[in-house]
This record gives structure tokens, sequence and C-alpha cells, in this order.
């Protein structure tokens, strides 16, 4: 039988997975953005309170998840941890840090533990600065992987044919063009040329 900590558990893993809250797992699948919201889970008199099934379903349609995954997310075995090269934001765009595919590579890399991903190829970006406010406040670490596929409004880290690397939404994607939403309104939305894109890779963990 579910208990109600296992269900609310593997909606968190379920949000972290897509590199996202879970206030923003609730605004992507279409509910109010306080419903996944930890102060929400009990009532005021003390009674849980479990996410519907109509909240479950849409998270998953949201995030282009399985049933079946999900249930794995459910499970109580304690999430591995693994060690991951880590760099700044900042620092990501100088330097030799990434191979043509995107892969981390040379130094300057520091290392942090993260919860696990099947790609031995994931990294992680520390932000600085408010530029990505309110998604990423600055401190925030975000892991990487340029081995996971990439959808529709995926948060992504993408770096230019000149260097720049950007921390951006995939708005669309075509053979001739990438169109990217700023995750702070106050920035443009930006559309870059497929020949002036070195790498994309998809934002799959964030620590908040």
């Amino acid at each position: 039988m579910l208990t109600h900590d296992q269900i609310w558990t593997a909606l968190d893993r379920l949000a972290e997975r897509a590199g996202i809250t879970a206030s923003a797992l609730a605004r992507r699948a279409g509910l109010d953005p306080t419903t996944f919201n930890k102060s929400k889970r009990i009532t005021t008199d003390g009674r849980e309170r479990w996410p519907s099934t109509e909240s479950v379903a849409k998270s998953l349609a949201a995030t282009n998840t399985s049933i079946d995954t999900f249930v794995q997310l459910i499970g109580d075995a304690p999430r591995t941890v693994q060690s991951v090269p880590l760099l700044g934001l900042g620092q990501a765009g100088a330097g030799d840090h990434f191979d043509d595919g995107g892969h981390p590579t040379g130094k300057g890399w520091d290392e942090v533990g993260l919860p696990a991903v099947s790609d031995e190829h994931a990294y992680a970006l520390e932000i600085s600065g408010d530029a990505m406010k309110p998604a990423y406040r600055d401190g925030d670490v975000i892991m990487v992987s340029p081995g996971t596929a990439i959808r529709r409004g995926d948060r992504v880290v993408v770096k230019t044919a000149d260097g720049e690397v950007l921390v951006k939404e995939l708005k669309r994607r075509t053979a001739k063009t990438l169109e990217l939403a700023s995750l702070n309104p106050a920035h443009a939305d930006r559309t870059l040329a497929s020949d002036d894109v070195e790498w994309i890779a998809r934002i799959v963990w964030v620590s908040q």
C-alpha cells in the first residue's frame, strides 16, 4: 500500500527529473502553482492531503513520463549520489572546458556530489548573479546531461559558435533555427541559426 510520503516524494522526484521545482511542475501541468507546495500536503487540522489522480496524470503528461517510470520514483530505495565535474556558469564560455560534443574536458573543473543519472558525461554548473531569477538564484547548482533527449519546454544549456553559454528554455527547434525563451522575463528571448549552435544539453536537476 502506498503511503502519503511515498506519493509526494515521487512527485518531487518527477520535478527533479525535469530540472524544475514542484511549483514549476504544477504550472507546466496546467495546475495552480501552489498545488504541490509542501505547506499544502497536510491540512490545517493535521490530516494528510493526497494529490489527485488528475494532477498526477497531468504531471506525467507534462513531463512525458510513463506511469512505469513514476512507479519507480515511488520506491523507498535511497537515491545514489555520483560525483560530477563542477564549473561556475560564468567560466563556461571561456577556455577549453568542453569538447565539440558538449562534454566536460580540460582543467579548471571542481567536483560535486549530486543525484545519480544514467549519463557518464553529466556535469554541474553553479549559477552566479540574478540574471535567471526567479527560475534560478545565485548559488543554485544545475545538473546538465548531454546524453538526455531534449523536448520542447525543457530547460537547456546552449553554447554558441561565438563561445557564449546560455541557460534558456527550448521553445522550438527546426532544421534551421533554435528558438529559446529567457528564464527571466526581463530578458529578451533568443532565436539562433542552427549553424550558430555548437551544442545543446538538457538540465535534469537543480539544487534549490
